[in-house]
């Protein structure tokens, strides 16, 4: 059957048809709200242990260097008493020099 304009009423879909494609919309677009929030909290989490391993990773490696530098003072304590048992007046002329030296520049 022809109508008005010219089409047939077989091509025309119908309100049922209509409603049945928004539900199916509405439930696809649910479905992807769903799976959305999934993968946003998968990666959120992904991110968090990524964090929490390089802040590890960093503590780590702070602390071995500080131990580095902590057994590097240590050895440099240890030269400056020896050199200091092994030439007293030497020591003691130049921590006078130093001491000398501090006076003049706090003068200024």
């Amino acid at each position: 059957m022809a109508t008005a304009t010219g089409k047939s009423t077989a091509d025309d879909p119908s309100t049922a048809d209509l409603e049945a494609d928004i539900r199916q919309l509405r439930a696809d677009i649910e479905e992807l709200t769903k799976q959305l929030a999934k993968t946003s909290e998968h990666g959120y989490g992904a991110a968090k242990r990524a964090a929490a391993d390089g802040v590890e990773q960093l503590r780590a490696q702070g602390e071995a260097a500080f131990e580095s530098m902590r057994g590097s003072a240590q050895d440099l304590e240890a030269q400056i008493v020896a050199s200091v048992r092994e030439k007293p007046v030497t020591s003691l002329a130049i921590a006078a020099g130093v001491g000398f030296l501090f006076a003049l520049l706090s003068r200024r």
